[in-house]
């Protein structure tokens, strides 16, 4: 009975010794190993007046639909190209039917040269801040290849290339969380790739400090706010939720590009009128056997909503009549066909002219259908 004794003090002994040394390294690894940061936003300043801000060019072709000012120095306004601006008598800026907003640059009539340089100042501040934050969350977090991934929230760090194939990237978390990806070399989105924000999360507060280039690949549908050292390049029929500041230029083709967060919530306190067109992603997605699609109208406008399929054909067309501003919702509903549709990738696009202004905008997202 004694040994018995003993050898269970003996057990207990050594559990007690073990557990407490597991207690000291604990008090001795670094907070923030523990848990994870909630990094306050960046302070962009009034760079953020801004959702396309460039030092040397602002460019496009196709047709593109701007949400929001954008502004160019120490370039002049001819290095704005693409966008047919028109003078405003004041001088002080131009406008494009391409933008809903104004034009800005560094040759314009005072205080114009003023507020840009202002501008430029305050975007080399942000980036700078968000390069400088320390004790990352993260480092080198799947090597830089975040295809299919989901990210909290938190500070990241790459000492290489951040890239996001057609699988997509998930950002999760609430409304108040904050994202900062410091990356040291370029950001490329290839074709087809989906940036998709869960649980809350806002575009206003995603920032992508980047020391090289960002590529956003044909399609791809991008949130947050990028700072880029050098070149920001949008391919065709990208769409960006979030602001382009870049320290050289921005290249567009036939893009989609709105200020963050433009979406919004729909109830007693919501604006009656929308202030921005807005083509919302499909939710769920990925769906089966439905998905609704929301859109936003500042003005009463002819619109035309259709799906169609990764070849190019039309399988549907769920909207297509005068609207007036305002909030909108529209089920997709698979039991609604006479036909059998496959699983896989489709696109839905919205076409919508401005009944006053004649103005157009248009907007293409990706959806899959997984049954």
């Amino acid at each position: 009975m004694n040994a018995r004794i003993v050898r269970t003090t003996s057990i207990l002994s050594r559990l007690i010794s073990f557990l407490g040394t597991l207690l000291m390294v604990a008090l001795m690894m670094p907070t923030h190993a523990f848990s994870q940061s909630s990094p306050t936003p960046v302070n962009l300043g009034t760079a953020g007046d801004f959702v396309i801000l460039a030092k040397t060019e602002i460019s496009t072709t196709g047709t593109t639909g701007i949400t929001g000012d954008i502004g160019i120095s120490p370039s002049a306004a001819s290095y704005i190209t693409g966008f047919a601006l028109t003078m405003d008598v004041s001088n002080t800026f131009s406008t494009s039917s391409l933008i809903t907003g104004k034009v800005y640059a560094s040759d314009y009539t005072p205080p114009t040269p003023t507020k840009m340089t202002n501008a430029i100042s305050d975007m080399a501040t942000a980036y700078t801040d968000a390069a400088g934050r320390k004790l990352p969350d993260y480092t080198e977090r799947y090597t830089g290849d975040l295809s299919g991934q989901t990210l909290t929230h938190g500070l990241y760090k790459w000492s290489t290339g951040v890239s996001v194939s057609g699988a997509g990237v998930t950002i999760s978390g609430t409304a108040t969380d904050v994202w900062i990806f410091q990356i040291a070399q370029n950001l490329e989105l290839t074709s087809g790739a989906i940036v998709t924000l869960s649980g809350g999360a806002k575009a206003s507060n995603i920032f992508w400090q980047v020391a090289g280039q960002v590529t956003l690949g044909t399609t791809v549908q991008m949130q947050g706010i990028i700072l880029c050292k050098t070149l920001i390049a949008m391919n065709t029929g990208a769409t960006l939720n979030g602001r382009a500041l870049a320290q050289t230029a921005v290249t567009l083709n036939a893009n989609t590009v709105i200020t963050p967060d433009a979406i919004n919530s729909i109830g007693a306190d919501a604006q009656q009128t929308p202030v921005q067109f807005l083509l919302g992603q499909n939710y769920p997605n990925p769906f089966n056997p439905s998905t609704k699609i929301d859109y936003n109208l500042p003005f009463d406008s002819k619109v035309s909503l259709e799906v169609y399929n990764i070849i190019g054909n039309r399988i549907a067309q769920l909207v297509n009549k005068e609207q007036l501003a305002g909030y909108y919702s529209v089920d997709f509903n698979l039991s609604s066909f006479n036909r059998e549709i496959s699983s896989g990738v489709y696109f839905y696009r919205i076409t919508a002219v401005d009944k006053t202004t004649g103005n157009n905008f248009s907007s293409i997202k990706k959806m899959i259908l997984l049954k």
